[in-house]
């Protein structure tokens, strides 16, 4: 608790106020995104569900093994993993998932939901910061494959996305490997209709993380005085999320004073889009290596197999 009001605190009284995507997830957050998921705007889950259902077999046979550890980063309720787990299990003899996410409450759905879905496997959930989680069990002597999939390496700025490929490689070992999906470069209409989508979804969805900084940190925002704003740039390919402040306004949180002016604007979310020489570029000091790219028949997403 003390480390979310430090940093909410540190990012709204920059010039330019910010609030980390991270917090996002909570409970109620990670409900609210369970509905962007099914939005028809929000390509993501079904192209990354086709690679799933086209790719699995190719995927397992590339990483069988008579033990493996399949250790999921922000898992989620783990609708989409469910199904990648059921092909990978006849190819290895003693399977180990690890599901790693910050809400409990979605980690509860998960275990749930992989106890009925994929049967025979043992499986271990870690719920909080996987930073902090994923370390933890480092000295485990089974081979792994680390999953961060959705489009959730897209979240991070560029210096945060290498440092987080710095930290993946500081946990793998040799003959372990890591698979990450990305978002790829695309139409800018079909991009910012995922973003900023007609429903009101992702004003909900962005407007949830000032709701969780009243209830946790004694915050007074009026989330009808904010509202929600998604852009695109097709050069960079970052989609970026903000919130609007619409009037003067002075909001509370604890004991400090946070001052807004209208039209001021609070940064929330940075969503990268890739190819391959962005990839290539924010790989080149890591000592894992790409394998294999894998895509939807549209090109809108990829799984990427890396091996160290």
């Amino acid at each position: 608790m003390e480390i979310f009001k430090k940093e909410v605190l540190a990012g709204l009284q920059k010039s330019h106020k910010t609030l980390s995507s991270k917090y996002f997830y909570d409970d109620e957050g990670s409900r609210i995104f369970q509905e962007i998921m099914d939005m028809p705007e929000y390509y993501l889950p079904a192209a990354e569900m086709e690679i799933i259902e086209r790719h699995s077999q190719v995927i397992a046979q590339k990483i069988a093994g008579e033990e493996l550890d399949i250790v999921e980063l922000g898992a989620g309720d783990g609708r989409k993993i469910s199904h990648f787990l059921k092909v990978l299990h006849p190819f290895v003899d003693h399977l180990t998932y690890f599901p790693l996410d910050i809400s409990q409450g979605i980690l509860e759905e998960n275990t749930k939901l992989m106890a009925k879905e994929v049967r025979g496997i043992k499986i271990e959930a870690m719920w909080g910061d996987f930073f902090i989680s994923l370390p933890k069990i480092r000295d485990r002597k089974t081979r792994r494959v680390l999953i961060f999939a959705g489009s959730n390496i897209g979240n991070f700025k560029r210096k945060e996305a290498e440092e987080f490929l710095q930290f993946i490689d500081q946990e793998l070992k040799t003959g372990d490997n890591f698979i990450l999906g990305v978002d790829l470069k695309k139409n800018p209409r079909k991009i910012l209709a995922a973003y900023d989508d007609p429903h009101g979804i992702t004003k909900r969805f962005n407007l949830n993380l000032l709701n969780r900084i009243n209830k946790e940190l004694g915050g007074d925002f009026e989330l009808e005085s904010f509202d929600h704003y998604g852009t695109y740039h097709p050069i960079t390919g970052a989609a970026e999320s903000f919130l609007v402040s619409l009037k003067d306004q002075k909001v509370r949180i604890g004991d400090e004073v946070i001052l807004f002016q209208k039209d001021e604007v609070i940064q929330t979310e940075i969503s990268q889009k890739f190819d391959l020489p962005l990839l290539m570029e924010l790989s080149k000091n890591v000592e894992f290596r790409i394998d294999s790219i894998f895509s939807d028949s549209s090109s809108l997403f990829s799984w990427v197999l890396f091996r160290k």
